[in-house]
């Protein structure tokens, strides 16, 4: 018996089916989705002219799904956006696709934006930080390297390794990619972020997990968002999974995935939103460190990464989020640019998830106690907005809880679970990341 098939019943019973992933490139024309490996529905990521337009779900028959009916569905869920870029480019839209391509004859506006930055954007380091995972982080740097940007290093952050597979690795990619290899030997996520910092002198740092594969436009896309927008500080993208072939990849994507508010249209945040979104509350829909940006000095004003927060330390995660809030804490622009796409392969067993679920919740609770300590004047602004907090977290007719209806009730009191405990660990997780700093400092 699988870990999966241990996984507590939802309410009806049910456990969530596998999905098959595709992609679809409108331009190029239009696929027949087939049905098999158990699937009962397919999560297309459709595009036009490479510019992501959402996530569209349709359920599989016996026979597959036909071209026109994929064409319909995408004319149904899509229809305005696609009306926009097409006329705007010069093809006529009747609210119909061709299922065979489409040819603009003028060139769409994305992709003239793409490239003003593709001759104008920053130099960018894209920065892999990784523990022990060789096989994970070999298709990260794949993804890597084949990006399309001209100005793009790329370092390979090897924490507290055991043992040299992850160096053995790095030297033999190098030899068909440019790649540099550094060691942080003080375990935790936050750790190897501020080594990748030290390790380059580009204008931006950009972060990409190790279980993930980066989009061949990511690099010019996290660009774009600097380009235009000048006055960000850093930026977040889009992270799609990579499969849905267990029910926990499907459970972790409902809890955590693009469905959570971050969707396909940029947004800006600022003291200028402050008003519509708090960088505190609710968990800031800015974006995750799965794929994240930041200017080199935007990342130095405020102290770089927290140490006492991330993968590795008792509080397990929370860095990325408490690196944004402070940003914006601190009169900064967080830009979130859903055309900067990672594929992200999530856990595929139960008990992964469960780890998971609890990391969340110790890092929500920990980035609360961090604000406390490092931003005391955000105190009444917490303390306002703790009843809201509650109320989403455990009242039965929340908004949060409606959309996780027949989510596991033991995954969700193990998330609750962690916030407590997060908010417990965080100063005695503080106090030995700066025991650690001052071993460093007093070599």
């Amino acid at each position: 018996m699988t870990a999966d098939q241990l996984l507590p019943a939802p309410a009806g019973g049910l456990l969530p089916a596998p999905a098959i992933v595709v992609e679809c490139e409108l331009a190029d024309g239009i696929p027949r989705l087939p049905c098999g490996d158990g699937a009962t529905q397919a999560v297309v990521l459709a595009r036009i002219f490479s510019e992501p337009l959402g996530l569209l779900n349709v359920t599989l028959t016996s026979g597959g799904i036909e071209p026109d009916q994929l064409a319909r569905s995408l004319v149904d869920e899509f229809g305005p956006q696609l009306r926009e870029r097409l006329e705007e480019c010069g093809v006529a839209f009747a609210g119909t696709l061709p299922t065979d391509g489409i040819q603009p004859p003028r060139t769409p506006r994305f992709l003239i934006g793409r490239a003003a930055v593709m001759r104008d954007g920053p130099e960018i380091t894209a920065a892999v930080c990784t523990r022990d995972r060789p096989q994970e982080l070999a298709i990260a740097l794949q993804g890597l390297a084949d990006q399309e940007y001209p100005r793009l290093d790329v370092v390979v952050v090897d924490n507290a390794p055991a043992d040299d597979r992850t160096l053995r690795l790095v030297a033999t990619a190098a030899r068909t990619q440019p790649l540099r290899y550094v060691v942080e030997p003080r375990p935790g996520l936050s750790w190897a972020r501020n080594r990748a910092i030290d390790a380059t002198g580009s204008e931006v740092i950009a972060w990409v997990d190790d279980d993930e594969a980066a989009d061949r436009w990511w690099a010019c896309e996290v660009a774009r968002a600097f380009v235009e927008v000048p006055e960000a500080g850093a930026m977040t993208g889009l992270v799609v999974p990579s499969e849905l072939a267990t029910p926990s990849q499907v459970l972790f994507e409902r809890y955590s995935g693009v469905s959570r508010g971050r969707g396909f249209a940029r947004a800006i945040f600022s003291p200028a939103t402050r008003h519509q979104q708090s960088p505190l509350y609710p968990l800031p829909p800015f974006g995750a460190g799965a794929n994240m940006a930041f200017r080199r000095d935007a990342i130095q004003a405020i102290g770089r990464f927290d140490c006492a927060l991330g993968a590795g330390t008792s509080t397990l995660a929370g860095e990325d989020t408490a690196a944004l809030s402070s940003l914006l804490l601190a009169g900064g622009t967080v830009v979130y640019q859903p055309t900067a796409i990672v594929r992200h392969r999530h856990r595929r067993d139960y008990e992964a998830l469960r780890r998971v679920m609890l990391g969340y919740g110790r890092g929500l609770g920990a980035f609360y106690a961090s604000m406390l300590i490092s931003h005391p004047s955000c105190a009444l602004e917490l303390f306002a907005l703790s009843r809201r907090a509650v109320a989403d977290q455990l009242s039965r007719g929340s908004r949060r809880l409606r959309e996780l209806n027949g989510f596991p009730p033991e995954l969700l009191a193990l998330n609750r679970r962690g916030v407590l405990q997060g908010a417990l660990m965080y100063p005695l997780a503080r106090r030995r990341a700066h025991r650690l700093a001052g071993c460093v400092s007093g070599r």
